[in-house]
């Protein structure tokens, strides 16, 4: 990675670049400084058209916008995480900042201000405010670590309202423009400090918190693009698991990471990223929820449980689990375990309709779990008993699923009566995930249980008569697992 010269002053916008050198860029001549200037091709890009969900995102402003009539609304994309000295992650930008304008860069800021018509109705004029092109007049552009030099070209202002939809303006008078503000203002916080410096008088964490909560419920139905979006997310996700498989022998060869390489690479090639560290977990490893650490060995006899989902451009992503045997055929007991979570999610999957309480899937699936957790004699029955006391959840350990979209788990700040204590609605998503996890040191069960891990999931639209299994396209049935593995390594 090329060293980048040292960053501009914080002034660099209004500080000539003959005032700048004094030491701080040493080899900076006045001559290369004129150089720099001129020569350079005009690239403003004038045949863009607007992004796809131009409507859905003038939508989803107007709802915010008569929610909070009369106030400033802002909602910040965020800043670069420094990852280690001057290198930073990758950005992605707050899923709300996304949601509402479909824009992804670094710094923006989408502004919506009160403005009362002429018949005396209230509404929003909405700006996104977002870094221009760089400046090389003062060097800027090759000067700055963040320069278009550097780190490549950036959407005009103009190109950027033309994407949009949305007037743009220059970022960097907005923190001023928002100190001198007055009236009611919110802002979604944990995105921008300096944003919320210039605001730390005319808000409070209360009513912040209401703005971020109606944005959270906001994504809890999905529009016809989200639902478009996240099928084509789990469609690239299907195509990544069956890369994995084609792929098992090189992993016994090497290590979990090979598994987890393997499926980034279909979410990078079709996709944005993944949309949450991958769990490639094989044997034991299978028993720790999270496992991403992805380093051990992946052995012939072992079962695999790889949660991995691709997140689109758009940043919707899938979550989708199999676990699946390592040769391509369960043992016994493997099986034994398998098919009981494919009956536990047979039964939540079949909760999921309209009309039925969120909670009811998680009920249907755990009750299946219980039930064969007597049958096999691991806990003490009658079944009741089991589910009021909780004792299953020694060996189910999790929910059986959660609202999905733009985030893995999705709409997290919904307030309890929408979300887990709600009804389920056409056009939600969620998905559907029991487990059963026998740890390798539970001296509680038979040894052949221990050390096995299943969980299978799947995402889930509700639709007007039902539900619709958005990741089918993987099979889920023990035996359609196995055949569909060996047409894949065969």
């Amino acid at each position: 990675m090329a060293e980048e010269l040292p960053e501009t002053p914080e002034t660099a916008e209004e500080e000539p670049i003959k005032q700048r050198k004094n030491g701080l860029y040493p080899g900076v001549s006045d001559e290369l400084a004129e150089n720099m200037k001129s020569g350079w091709a005009d690239t403003e890009l004038h045949d863009l058209r607007p992004i796809a969900q131009t409507a859905e995102t003038a939508a989803r402003r107007a709802a915010l916008s008569a929610r909070f009539p009369g106030e400033r609304l802002v909602i910040p994309a965020g800043n670069l995480k420094t990852r280690s000295n001057d290198t930073e992650y990758a950005f992605r930008s707050s899923v709300e900042y996304a949601y509402l304008t479909g824009n992804q860069t670094e710094d923006g800021v989408l502004v919506l201000e009160p403005v009362t018509a002429p018949d005396g109705t209230s509404g929003h004029r909405a700006t996104i405010y977002l870094l221009p092109r760089s400046n090389r007049e003062n060097g800027e552009f090759w000067l700055s670590g963040q320069g278009e030099l550097w780190v490549g070209r950036r959407h005009s202002l103009t190109e950027a309202e033309k994407l949009y939809g949305i007037p743009a303006s220059d970022v960097r008078e907005l923190a001023q423009k928002l100190t001198e503000a007055t009236g009611p203002v919110r802002v979604v916080r944990g995105y921008d400090a300096g944003i919320e410096a210039a605001l730390h008088d005319k808000v409070t964490a209360e009513r912040d918190e209401e703005l971020r909560v109606f944005l959270s419920e906001m994504r809890v139905v999905k529009d016809a693009f989200e639902i478009g979006e996240l099928q084509k997310a789990v469609d690239s996700t299907v195509r990544g698991f069956e890369d994995v498989v084609k792929v098992l022998d090189k992993a016994e060869a090497t290590s979990e990471r090979y598994i987890e390489g393997t499926f980034f690479l279909r979410a990078r090639v079709e996709g944005n990223d993944v949309g949450y560290g991958s769990i490639c977990a094989s044997g034991p490893h299978a028993c720790t929820l999270h496992w991403v650490r992805n380093d051990g060995p992946v052995r012939s006899g072992d079962l695999l449980l790889l949660d991995a989902g691709v997140e689109t451009h758009t940043y919707y992503t899938a979550d989708v689990t199999r676990t699946l045997p390592v040769n391509g055929a369960y043992s016994e007991i493997q099986k034994k375990i398998y098919d009981a979570v494919y009956e536990a999610q047979e039964a939540g999957i079949a909760a999921v309709k309209p009309g039925a309480k969120y909670r009811d899937f998680h009920d249907a699936a755990q009750r299946v779990l219980a039930e064969k957790l007597v049958e096999w004699g691991l806990v003490e029955g009658p079944v009741e008993r089991v589910l009021e006391l909780g004792l299953q959840r020694r060996w189910t350990l999790h929910g059986t699923g959660h609202m999905l979209g733009m985030d893995v788990h999705d709409c997290a700040a919904a307030r309890t009566e929408t979300y887990v204590d709600g009804t389920l609605e056409p056009g939600m998503v969620l998905t559907v995930e029991p487990g059963l996890y026998f740890q390798a040191d539970d001296l509680s069960v038979p040894e052949e249980y221990r050390g096995i891990g299943v969980r299978i999931e799947d995402d889930i639209l509700v639709t007007e008569d039902g539900n619709r299994n958005l990741s089918a396209g993987l099979p889920r049935r023990s035996d359609e697992v196995e055949t569909w593995m060996a047409s894949l390594k065969g």
